[in-house]
């Protein structure tokens, strides 16, 4: 199982990234799609905690960021993604947190990832990025995160606890 595990959190994320890519698009409000990357890597945080969060996101973040069509500066998702990954990790409440909870985390995760990509954007100069974008991509962003919560992170969370059942340290 040592071989199989990484196989399949690999096989996990590249399904996630391109469904979010590829067939997310078309549910697209003013060019936001939701974030399944961000779900699966805070699922994974609160079962596995932060250091596994931070490791996940940093991958799936890489991952966003070299999917086609990878149009921007290369890096922007994956230290937002690392940072959901910690900041869930760090928020879980155990094993079998509440489901209120696990809302919330998405909620305050999806709020810094989308953040500090927007952040990053700003400081590097992206174009199309602004201020004005921003804060208008912001509440949509969470709230489509938040949404679709309840259809993608208990399935997540049930994966990343059939993958590695030992209860982790704190």
């Amino acid at each position: 199982m040592i071989v199989i595990r990484p196989l399949i959190t690999l096989l996990l994320v590249l399904v996630t990234v391109t469904v979010q890519v590829g067939l997310f698009t078309k549910l697209s409000i003013a060019g936001v799609v939701p974030d399944l990357a961000l779900l699966l890597v805070v699922a994974a945080a609160i079962v596995r905690g932060p250091a596994y969060g931070t490791v996940l996101g940093l991958f799936a973040g890489l991952a966003v960021d070299l999917a086609p069509p990878a149009d921007g500066i290369a890096g922007r998702w994956a230290l937002a993604l690392a940072l959901a990954g910690w900041l869930a990790g760090q928020a879980r409440g155990g094993a079998r947190q509440p489901a209120v909870a696990t809302v919330a985390t998405v909620a305050v995760s999806s709020l810094a990832a989308t953040s500090v990509y927007a952040l990053s954007g700003l400081v590097l100069s992206e174009p199309g990025i602004d201020v004005a974008s921003t804060l208008e991509v912001l509440p949509i962003a969470l709230l489509y995160d938040v949404a679709i919560t309840p259809l993608v992170v208990p399935l997540a969370m049930l994966v990343w606890r059939w993958l590695d059942p030992t209860p982790v340290r704190w």
